[in-house]
């Protein structure tokens, strides 16, 4: 998966067209990423106690997977663009296809 945690990306299907965020949690298994502020659903949560702080409850608002494939990792530069990989100095690196620049 060429998408990774904190990376910033444009949502480009779906209900969020459109819609930039970060990318708070990448599942490469289910080939998915967990993006702030897209495809959010209301959750419904008991009151439960996590040592000595109690964890939210009532209705809360949370973040759901969306596949990778709907989304596009914004370059540097601030422009949507595909990712791939290429060899400098034999390290592999993630590049640009788009502006042909090096993303990492």
């Amino acid at each position: 998966m060429k998408i990774k945690k904190g990376d910033m990306v444009l949502v480009i299907a779906g209900d969020y067209k459109g819609k930039r965020g970060e990318v708070i949690r990448a599942l490469p298994k289910e080939q998915k990423v967990v993006v702030k502020g897209v495809n959010i659903a209301k959750k419904h949560a008991k009151p439960r106690r996590a040592g000595r702080r109690v964890a939210q409850a009532g209705i809360i608002e949370v973040e759901m997977p969306i596949h990778v494939s709907n989304v596009k990792l914004i370059a540097p530069s601030g422009n949507p663009t595909r990712v791939n990989y290429r060899i400098v100095d034999g390290v592999k690196k993630r590049y640009s296809n788009k502006l042909d620049e090096v993303l990492d």
